[in-house]
């Protein structure tokens, strides 16, 4: 499977942006799928999951409320609504998938086996 990322840009503090992921080479509705962010001179992070048919959703606490997972199936692609912005959210925003049936979303970036290559997202005045 690949995976590949777009959307990110520049905004200034309380703008919106939404990434998108395009999945090739499988079916979406196999995997679980995230989106992870990696801001200068820090680790990569888990922001928002969500499971294969898209009934549960899990976020990070820095981003409840803000943010939005969603997944199209039928169109191989997942999102991520991105609201409110701040200066915090500046980083490169990854997606990523992983197999599993069922149980929680993993919050965990080493638990995802696949990976897009990340969109660049600044916010900034």
């Amino acid at each position: 499977v690949q995976l590949q990322a777009s959307g990110g840009g520049s905004v200034q503090p309380g703008g919106s942006l939404r990434l998108s992921c395009a999945i090739t080479g499988d079916i979406l509705g196999r995997y679980y799928m995230a989106w992870h962010r990696q801001a200068p001179g820090k680790q990569r992070e888990f922001v928002a999951g969500i499971t294969r048919t898209g009934v549960r959703k899990d976020y990070a606490d820095s981003v409840k409320g803000r943010f939005t997972i969603s997944r199209v199936n039928a169109e191989n692609a997942v999102y991520l609504q991105m609201n409110t912005l701040n200066a915090e959210d500046t980083a490169v925003y990854y997606c990523a998938s992983t197999i599993r049936p069922y149980g929680q979303i993993p919050t965990t970036t080493t638990t995802y086996n696949w990976w897009g290559q990340g969109t660049l997202v600044t916010v900034s005045s």
